[in-house]
């Protein structure tokens, strides 16, 4: 569309293989002069980098890797942060009379803003469930059903709940539509007040700041609620810069919700790609100044298989490269068409250098 790709009705539009599109562009050319050279094409970045992980030493006989998956023109990226997935599992829900006459009330809220729980956790994008849960308590409402959030690497941008309670619960933002159910159940089956005091109660989003390198240290996201038959269901998603403030951050959660009584597993680790600056990122710089000279090497609050890469080959120098996707894993996602093309220009550059 005009200067833009982009998808209708998902949030993942653009973040998906334009980066395998520049290394297939490469090996197709009969142009590009270059020495021997391979590319890697991995499976399932975005949930869990399954393929990265399968990835086996020994497989590779390169000692530099050009990452072409990186998210803004100008940026020549040395360093990305580690992440792990929390999952919690609550099965607090009983049946009780309705003696107190409760009115049940539908609310939902949908269409936020999203966004990538990393890059863009620091821009204070509501969260829906977290959103949900204020209405909810400070209306002491009694929880029947919940389901919000779309995937674990996403901020909220859509969630719906059930509640019983004497008042009407008040909206905490303007895409929230509150209802109320005329039927008046004789028994309720809800779950406990822990859940909801859970949620409202965490702090969600940045937890510190790191000023050298001008991003993000450590953040976690509540990306996902829902009921299942007799349980509720909770994903978060944590990330560091560090490794050690990363396990850090996912005891303290873990240790935050089995106090409550949620069961805990954690999942996706993926390490931290310690900012490096040698002679191959310094050289890919060098290169992109010729076409940018406001270029600058930066570090990311996001997860790069790089990192992965770097674990299983130690001694590979990485830099990572990518054109401008905006709003990434939200509604609005979209790349463009005119930094797809400077970044494929740039990546010939880079291949045909002497490195």
């Amino acid at each position: 569309e005009g200067d833009w790709v982009k998808a209708e009705g998902t949030t993942l539009g653009a973040d998906n293989g334009i980066g395998m599109a520049s290394c297939l562009a490469v090996l197709a050319s009969t142009e590009i002069k270059h020495g021997p050279i391979e590319v890697l094409l991995t499976i399932d970045e975005e949930a869990g980098m399954t393929g990265a992980f399968g990835l086996e030493a020994g497989w590779l006989e390169g000692d530099i890797l050009l990452n072409t998956d990186s998210e803004q023109e100008g940026e020549v990226y040395m360093g990305c942060a580690g992440g792990i997935d929390i999952f919690a599992k609550h099965n607090s829900h009983k049946i009780i009379a309705n003696d107190e006459e409760l009115e049940l009330y539908e609310i939902s809220i949908s269409k936020l803003k999203g966004g990538h729980s990393g890059v863009n956790i620091h821009e204070n994008i509501p969260n829906a469930i977290k959103l949900l849960a204020k209405s909810i308590k400070e209306c002491n409402g009694k929880l029947l059903d919940i389901n919000g959030g779309e995937r674990i690497n996403s901020i909220p941008a859509n969630a719906k709940a059930i509640i019983a309670s004497k008042i009407a619960p008040i909206s905490s933002h303007e895409n929230m539509i509150i209802k109320k159910v005329d039927e008046k159940p004789k028994h309720l089956n809800i779950f406990g007040e822990e859940i909801i005091d859970f949620i409202y109660n965490f702090n969600n989003g940045v937890r510190e700041f790191n000023d050298d390198l001008d991003v993000v240290e450590t953040s976690i996201n509540l990306a996902i609620c829902k009921t299942n038959i007799n349980e509720i269901e909770l994903k978060l998603s944590a990330r560091s810069m560090d490794n050690n403030k990363l396990n850090k951050i996912k005891i303290e959660t873990q240790n935050e919700l089995e106090k409550l009584n949620f069961s805990v597993k954690t999942a996706g680790k993926y390490p931290a790609w310690k900012p490096d600056k040698n002679e191959f990122t310094m050289k890919v710089l060098e290169i992109y100044k010729k076409f940018d000279n406001k270029a600058s090497l930066e570090a990311i609050h996001a997860g790069l298989e790089c990192a992965i890469f770097k674990e299983k080959y130690p001694h590979i120098k990485v830099a990572s490269i990518g054109p401008n996707i905006f709003n990434p894993h939200s509604y609005e996602e979209r790349v463009e068409i005119k930094s797809i093309l400077k970044l494929y220009d740039i990546v010939k550059k880079i291949v045909e250098s002497d490195i």
